[in-house]
């Protein structure tokens, strides 16, 4: 799992490496299964994760106990729930296994340490946040602006992987329409 993260690294980071070998010694390997939690809501999020392989689904709960999927994260890239990482406070937000997947965790104690010791890992950090950052804003941009089918036929061009590996109702969750219309819509295309 390890050679992952660190190709990912090498590439973000070019010959810039120095320390690359210490960085990755404290990314700690996770196995999980389907359905299995990284995080819950009210818990305080207090690592960084890279997927290495698999879906891990950004989800929240509404009072009703219905599920809004924000985003599902797939391999290599990074998932934590800025605000609680950053402050340590509560997290709005559920991290929860799509598929079996293997995650490196790295905590947060390390993260900063390595971030403070190392300027190109902190570089690289600030890196994934914008780009994160830029991703979230567009698709939010992008949907609101776009009734139900028009979103759908954006995920099945930009997010076509999606389809296969997840279940109807986590991809209405995603698009932010009920199973039902998912169900109609995709009659239509």
């Amino acid at each position: 799992m390890h050679q992952v993260l660190e190709q990912h690294i090498r590439a973000k980071l070019g010959t810039d490496t120095a320390g690359l070998e210490e960085v990755i010694s404290y990314f700690q390997p996770l196995e999980l299964k389907r359905n299995d939690y990284l995080l819950r809501e009210g818990e305080l999020c207090r690592s960084c994760y890279f997927i290495v392989n698999g879906v891990i689904q950004v989800f929240t709960i509404d009072a009703v106990g219905n599920e809004t999927t924000r985003d599902f994260i797939l391999e290599e890239h990074w998932l934590m729930e800025i605000n609680s990482f950053l402050q340590q406070v509560p997290s709005k937000e559920f991290f929860r296994a799509a598929e079996p997947s293997q995650v490196l965790c790295i905590s947060r104690e390390h993260f900063m340490d390595l971030s403070a010791r190392f300027p190109q890992f902190e570089k690289m950090y600030r890196q994934i946040l914008e780009l994160s950052y830029a991703n979230s804003v567009y698709r939010i941009n992008s949907f609101v602006s776009m009734d139900a089918l028009e979103r759908l036929r954006w995920m099945m061009d930009h997010q076509p992987k999606l389809f296969t590996r997840l279940s109807s109702k986590m991809i209405a969750s995603y698009l932010g329409i009920s199973p039902e219309t998912y169900t109609r819509l995709k009659g239509k295309l």
